[in-house]
């Protein structure tokens, strides 16, 4: 019987047939019992074929194809990108603090004393990183582009130009500067006296009046003492028709009518005229036939290196009595411009670098000088005799610690910050004031 006609289930025929079937028969489709093969269930285990990759699947790449178990979620970052991250949340957390409590928390003072130009390095180093955090570069570098922006113009980039060139009135031009104790480390002040000649100003705001005492050894809790001194004579022969003001520390001279010095009376008894005596000298002003008042400011240092050299408790102890002096002195200042009803110039060493975050009130505001995209800096400025140690005359110019406000309808038709660094620590304060005059006697100040 052929092996077609043979009952489809007599496993004899199949037997005996099977390499005819092989050599003519065609090829059969796939058994049931092979299709059953190519998945067993998991519970099989007397199969002797390899399990196909249905029991134990390879994890999906990112194009798998369905039915393959997916990739965990998120590749293991590397150490470096880790370290990126960390450092992008812990600098977020720091920019945000110091918005939130600078001017506004005493202790924040540790983290103030940074130049503000930290706000802007620190991110740009972080974005130079970014390249090598594949997983996470194009999130990060959004976060860090902001946070180099935000740093940016709370740093003080931009470009400021002239306040105000089209205001119209009487201008007055005022320099303001830090004379770095007087010029005590100069033999001849030949330079000094000609530098401030040249100036040609109406107003002069000076501070460091005085000289100091390093060598004096019953002082060690302040870092030696100053010294009151009296150059009158010379400043009248060297400034003759200006009217000569002396607080203190503080100086005014100027050309222009003085109405009133109110406040301006120091303690006599030992060093109280510098320990206990106002830092800001307030002189009222004949200016465009109104009155206005010009601050003197020279606030504490509100740290003194010097006292680490006692140790720490008096370190400590030294800078937190520097700090509630500072507060004071500017607590002083806010108080006097809040009861005065004229408008007013205020400029000085404010020994704070973030002073624009430090709101006076009675509608003061900040001003920046202009030409520049890059922001103000006048400390350490000294390039020649100057009382900074020569380790210190080493840091670059990075802080800012000379500041210009003024309030009600003054306008600053140029301000400039620089020279004087060849006489002192600080860049100079150069102001060209306009004082809008009044049409009706009424609002005459």
């Amino acid at each position: 019987m052929a092996a077609s006609d043979a009952p489809a289930g007599d496993p004899s025929a199949r037997t005996a047939d099977g390499a005819a079937e092989r050599d003519t028969a065609p090829e059969p489709a796939p058994e049931p019992a092979r299709e059953t093969a190519r998945e067993p269930e998991p519970a099989e285990t007397g199969s002797t074929e390899e399990p196909e990759p249905v029991q134990k699947p390879e994890p999906a790449s990112a194009g798998g194809r369905a039915g393959e178990l997916p990739e965990p979620a998120g590749r293991r970052w590397c150490w470096g990108t880790r370290l990126l991250v960390a450092g992008t949340a812990l600098w977020t957390v720091l920019f945000v603090l110091h918005v939130t409590l600078v001017g506004r928390w005493q202790p924040w003072l540790v983290v103030e004393i940074v130049p503000p130009l930290t706000a802007v390095v620190v991110p740009l180093l972080l974005l130079a990183a970014v390249p090598f955090a594949r997983p996470v570069r194009r999130w990060l570098s959004a976060v860090l582009v902001l946070l180099l922006l935000a740093g940016a113009h709370l740093a003080g980039f931009g470009w400021t130009g002239t306040t105000s060139d089209s205001a119209r009135g009487t201008e007055v031009k005022v320099f303001a500067w830090s004379a770095d104790y007087w010029q005590m480390a100069a033999h001849d002040k030949d330079a000094f006296y000609d530098y401030l000649r040249r100036q040609d100003a109406d107003v002069y705001l000076l501070h460091e009046y005085l000289n100091w005492n390093y060598t004096n050894r019953d002082e060690q809790q302040v870092c030696t003492s100053p010294v009151l001194i009296d150059d009158k004579a010379r400043l009248r022969a060297e400034f003759p028709g200006y009217r000569l003001l002396v607080q203190g520390e503080l100086l005014t001279l100027t050309r222009l009518p003085v109405v009133a010095a109110p406040n301006q009376r120091v303690p006599s008894e030992g060093e109280d005229w510098y320990w206990k005596g106002s830092k800001s000298q307030r002189t009222d002003i004949r200016a465009g036939g109104r009155t206005v008042s010009f601050y003197n400011v020279h606030l504490p240092i509100r740290f003194r290196p010097c006292d680490i050299r006692y140790g720490w408790d008096r370190f400590r102890q030294a800078s937190e009595f520097q700090e509630d002096w500072w507060t004071r002195e500017l607590r002083r200042l806010r108080a006097d411009l809040r009861g005065n009803s004229h408008p007013a110039v205020v400029a000085g060493d404010f020994n704070a670098a973030w002073m624009d975050h430090y709101p006076l009130g009675s509608g003061t505001r900040p001003h920046d000088p202009g030409g520049s995209l890059l922001p103000a800096r006048t400390w350490p400025a000294c390039e020649g005799s100057c009382s900074l140690p020569q380790s210190w005359r080493m840091l670059p110019q990075l802080w800012r610690f000379d500041w210009l406000f003024t309030s009600g309808d003054l306008a600053v038709s140029d301000y400039r910050l620089r020279g004087g660094e060849a006489l002192s620590d600080h860049a100079a304060q150069k102001i060209r004031l306009v004082v809008p005059r009044k049409e009706s006697s009424a609002h005459a100040r």
